[in-house]
C-alpha cells in the first residue's frame, strides 16, 4: 500500500553594490494615467508593495548578454532574501486583510462538505485486508490492516470498517504521529514485504524531499533503530522479505549495505519497482530470488525511448515506444521476449493500439493482462485473457484478442488504478472521477466480466443522482446540478485542443460569469480533472471552471506531448490563449472576468500566456511556478536542470537557447503594460522549483509593468513546506479558500 506519490544547490554571488531593504517609496507607485485596469481591487492603505534590491549580474550565452539584477535571490542563505520574503508575506497579508471573513466563509463551506471520517475500502493482499482512513478531527491518513475472514462476504459488509474500529485492526503507519513530532510530513513510498512482516517507508519532514528510509517490524511494532538511509526515492523488496533494494540486508539488529548500481549520468533518474509476480526487481533487471547476482541490462539507452517491464510465466512483457525498422512512429506498443533472451533485444511486437489511441499503461496478472488506453475523447481500460496465443508472424490489434472493455461513466475524466498487489487476483480495482462525479471505487471481475461499485466518496450537503440505469449497479454524479461538457478549440495552427468546461446550471449567467482556466502542458501529463468538492464554492457563485488540455501534456498518442515540448513549446502557450479566447467568444465568461491557474510547470504556461496576451486575463494564480526558465536551465548544478533538457531543451545548444528565450516568462515581461492581478506562491524548501523563481518574477513584474496594476501582484511564501504544500485535509481547504478569496477580491465579487 502506498501514499501519494532532490536537493537544492545554493549558488552564492558577491555583492557588487550596497543596497538597503526595503525601499518603501510611495512615489514610485504613482497612478498611471495610461492604466487600462478596470475597477482596480482595494489596496492596503497603510502599506506599499516591497521593492527588492537590485545587484548587477551579467549573463551571457551564444553571443547574447543580459542583466539579471535579481540573481542574488538564488542565495537562499542571504539575510536580505529572507527579509524580502517576510516583507512580501506581510504585504500579502495586508492585501488580503479585507477578505478574512470571506476566507472563513469559504473555509467553512469546504469543511462542511467533508465527512467526519474519510476511508478507503479494504483491498485484499494475501491473508490481509489493507486500507487507509483519516480519523475524525485529524489531518492525515492512517494505514491499517486486518486479517481477512474467509466466506464472510466482506465486500458487502464494507461499511463496518468506516464506522467502528475492528478489534483485530493493526495500525501500520500513522501520518498524524509523524506530523505531530516534526510539524510536517510527506510520506513518499510505503512497501510491505512479501511475507507481510515488515513495512519499508520513506518520510520527508522538512519539505525538501530528502526522504529518509525507515523499516518497521510489523510483528512487534518496532522500528529498526540503526537503519538511516537518506535520499531514498524508491525501493522494492526481494522475495526473501529480508532484502531491500536500494540494497539493505535486514538482520536482527545488523544491516549491511552493498552498492549494486550507481547512476552517473545526470540525465537519468533511478526508479526501482517490482514485477507484479514479485520475481524480478526492475532498475535494469534483478532476480528477486537472488538479488546478489547483480544487474542485467534490458536495452541500450536511446533518447526519448522508455521501457516498462512485467513478467508472466517465463516471458517479459515490455511496454515501449522504441522505434522498429526505422519507423518514425513513437507510439507505445507491447512487446515480449523470453526471460533468457531479454539482452538480445530480439523482442516480438505483439500488440499495437488502434488508430487514434495509444497504450498508456499495463498491468499483468496470472490470468489477465490489463491495458490503459488513451483516446482523443476519453480514457479506456480493457483486460485480455492470459496467456494469449500471439501470432509469430505479425503484431495484433487489441480488438483481435477478445478484450473486455471496462464499463466506465460517460463523463469520466480520470481513471487511476488501485493498489492491485495480488498477482493471482482476477479482480481489478480502479478509482474513477470527473468534475461532476465524486471519486468512485470500482472492482472489475475480469473472469466474470462483471463489475461492482465498492465505495463512492461522500459529499455532505449535496445530493447526487444515479446515472447508470441500464446496469446492475449505479454510479452517482451531480450532472443534474452542474454541467460538464467537452469542446474542441481551434488553435493558431489549426490544431484542435480539448477544452473541458464546468459550471452550475442554476448559477451560471451566459456572457456575465467569472471564470478560471487551468493549464499544465508539460511532461506528457494529462491535466487533472478529477472531482474536487472545494470547487463547488466557485460554481455555486456562478463561476465557470475550465481545463485546457494543451499540447505538451497527455493526449491520444505521444505526439501530443512532443508537439508542445522542446523547440515546439510555444504551441502549448498559443493553445492556452486560444482556449481562453474561446471561453469569452462563446459567452461562457465575461470578457473582463477571466482568470488562469497554473501549478509548477503549469505556472510557466500561464505566465507565458500572460506575457503574450496580458489583456486576456483579469487575474492569475501561479503556484510554485517554473518561471525563470532560461536562467535555471543554464545552471546544471540545480537538481532538475539536466533532466529538464529533454522537456524544454538545453540552452547550451543555440537552437534550444533561441527557442527558450521566446517564452521564458521572467525574460519576456512586457514594459509598461497593464498586467492582471496575480497571486504567486512559493515554498522555501521546494527542491523542484527554487523559491527564488517566484520571488524574482514578482520583483521584475513590479519593476517593469504598469506601476498601478502591479500593486495587486502578491507573493506568498510558505516558509516551512515544500513543492506540494502542507497536505492535511483542513490545510488544503484553508489554502483553497485563500486562493478563491483572492480571485473574488480582484474580480470584484465579495460574496
Amino acid at each position: 500500500m502506498a501514499s501519494l506519490i532532490f536537493l537544492r544547490s545554493i549558488r552564492k554571488t558577491s555583492r557588487l553594490m550596497l543596497a538597503t531593504y526595503p525601499i518603501n517609496n510611495i512615489n514610485t507607485y504613482f497612478l498611471s494615467s495610461l492604466c487600462q485596469q478596470r475597477d482596480p481591487p482595494p489596496l492596503p492603505s497603510s502599506q506599499s508593495p516591497p521593492v527588492a534590491k537590485k545587484v548587477p549580474f551579467k549573463v551571457s550565452a551564444h553571443g547574447v548578454s543580459w542583466e539579471d539584477s535579481y540573481h542574488w535571490m538564488s542565495d537562499t542563505n542571504d539575510p536580505d532574501f529572507l527579509n524580502y520574503l517576510h516583507h512580501e508575506n506581510a504585504y500579502s497579508e495586508a492585501f488580503m486583510a479585507d477578505t478574512r471573513n470571506l476566507q472563513q466563509n469559504l473555509y467553512s463551506e469546504m469543511i462542511s462538505r467533508l465527512p467526519n471520517k474519510i476511508s478507503t475500502p479494504p483491498e485484499r493482499w494475501g491473508p490481509w485486508l489493507y486500507y487507509q482512513y483519516i480519523p475524525e478531527k485529524k489531518e492525515y491518513p492512517v494505514l491499517c490492516r486486518k486479517l481477512a475472514v474467509e466466506n464472510t462476504n466482506w465486500v458487502k459488509r464494507i461499511a463496518n470498517y468506516t464506522t467502528s474500529k475492528s478489534s483485530n485492526e493493526e495500525i501500520l503507519l500513522d501520518w498524524n504521529e509523524i506530523a505531530k513530532e516534526h510539524g510536517y510530513v510527506h510520506v513518499g513510498t510505503c512497501r510491505v514485504s512479501p511475507n507481510h512482516h515488515f513495512l519499508a517507508y520513506t518520510i520527508d519532514v522538512t519539505g525538501d524531499e530528502c526522504f529518509l528510509l525507515q523499516v518497521k517490524n510489523l510483528q512487534n511494532g518496532s522500528i529498526f533503530p540503526t537503519l538511516k538511509v537518506e535520499n531514498v526515492v524508491s525501493l522494492a523488496w526481494a522475495q526473501d522479505s529480508h532484502t531491500l533494494v536500494q540494497y539493505t540486508k535486514l538482520g536482527s539488529n545488523l544491516f549491511s549495505d552493498v552498492t549494486i548500481f550507481t547512476e552517473k549520468d545526470l540525465r537519468f533518474c533511478v526508479d526501482i519497482t517490482c514485477t507484479k509476480d514479485g520475481k524480478f526487481i526492475t532498475v535494469y533487471i534483478i532476480d528477486a530470488n537472488n538479488p546478489q547476482d547483480g544487474l542485467q541490462k534490458v536495452h541500450n539507452r536511446v533518447s526519448g525511448v522508455q521501457f516498462f517491464l512485467e513478467h508472466h510465466k517465463g516471458f517479459f512483457y515490455i511496454l515501449t515506444n522504441a522505434p522498429q525498422n526505422k519507423s518514425p512512429d513513437t507510439n507505445y506498443y507491447l512487446a515480449r521476449c523470453r526471460v533468457e533472451d531479454v539482452h538480445l533485444n530480439n523482442w516480438q511486437k505483439i500488440i499495437v493500439p488502434s488508430k487514434g489511441s495509444g497504450i498508456q499503461d499495463m498491468d499483468v496478472f496470472s490470468d489477465h493482462l490489463v491495458l490503459y488506453l488513451n483516446t482523443t475523447d476519453s480514457p479506456v481500460i480493457c483486460s485480455i485473457k492470459m496467456p494469449v496465443q500471439f501470432s509469430d508472424e505479425k503484431e495484433m490489434g487489441i480488438d483481435h484478442l477478445d478484450p473486455w472493455y471496462f464499463p466506465l461513466p460517460s463523463n469520466s475524466c480520470s481513471v487511476l488504478p488501485g493498489s492491485n498487489h495480488d498477482f493471482m487476483n482476477s479482480v481489478y480495482r480502479v478509482v474513477l472521477s470527473s468534475p461532476v462525479m465524486p471519486d468512485l471505487i470500482v472492482d472489475y471481475d475480469m473472469s466474470k466480466r462483471s463489475f461492482s461499485i465498492v465505495h463512492q466518496e461522500e459529499v455532505l450537503g449535496i445530493s447526487c443522482e444515479a446515472h447508470n440505469k441500464n446496469e446492475e449497479h449505479e454510479w452517482m454524479n451531480i450532472s443534474d446540478a452542474y454541467f460538464c461538457e467537452r469542446k474542441e478549440v481551434i488553435s493558431h495552427d489549426g490544431t484542435i485542443i480539448p477544452l473541458t468546461i464546468l459550471y452550475s446550471r442554476k448559477a451560471h449567467k451566459a456572457g456575465e460569469s467569472h471564470g478560471i482556466i487551468h493549464g499544465y502542458g508539460s511532461y506528457g501529463e494529462v491535466l487533472d480533472k478529477s472531482w474536487c468538492a472545494e470547487r463547488l464554492s466557485l460554481l455555486d457563485r456562478g463561476w465557470v471552471v475550465a481545463f485546457a488540455d494543451v499540447r505538451g501534456g497527455g493526449g491520444g498518442d505521444s505526439s501530443w506531448h512532443t508537439r508542445g515540448s522542446g523547440l515546439q513549446k510555444l504551441n502549448s502557450i498559443y493553445d492556452f490563449v486560444s482556449c481562453g479566447e474561446y471561453l469569452i467568444k462563446e459567452g461562457y465568461v465575461h470578457k473582463s472576468q477571466l482568470g488562469a491557474v497554473g501549478h509548477s510547470a503549469g505556472g510557466l504556461l500561464v505566465a507565458a500566456a500572460i506575457n503574450l496576451r496580458p489583456d486576456l486575463f483579469r487575474a492569475a494564480i501561479l503556484k510554485v511556478p517554473f518561471v525563470d526558465v532560461l536562467n535555471t536551465l543554464l545552471d546544471p548544478s540545480l537538481p532538475l536542470t539536466v533532466l529538464d533538457y529533454e522537456e524544454f531543451g538545453n540552452p547550451e545548444i543555440e537552437a534550444d537557447f533561441r527557442s527558450i528565450t521566446k517564452y521564458s516568462p521572467y525574460d519576456n515581461i512586457a514594459t509598461g503594460v497593464c498586467y492582471p492581478s496575480m497571486l504567486v506562491t512559493t515554498s522555501f524548501h521546494d527542491s523542484r522549483v527554487g523559491v527564488w523563481e517566484g520571488a524574482k518574477y514578482v520583483s521584475r513584474v513590479r519593476e517593469t509593468t504598469c506601476s498601478n496594476c502591479s500593486r495587486s501582484v502578491i507573493l506568498k511564501t510558505n516558509m516551512s513546506g515544500g513543492h506540494f504544500g502542507e497536505g492535511g485535509r483542513s490545510g488544503q481547504c484553508e489554502e483553497m479558500a485563500y486562493e478563491y478569496a483572492f480571485l473574488m477580491k480582484v474580480m470584484g465579487q465579495f460574496s
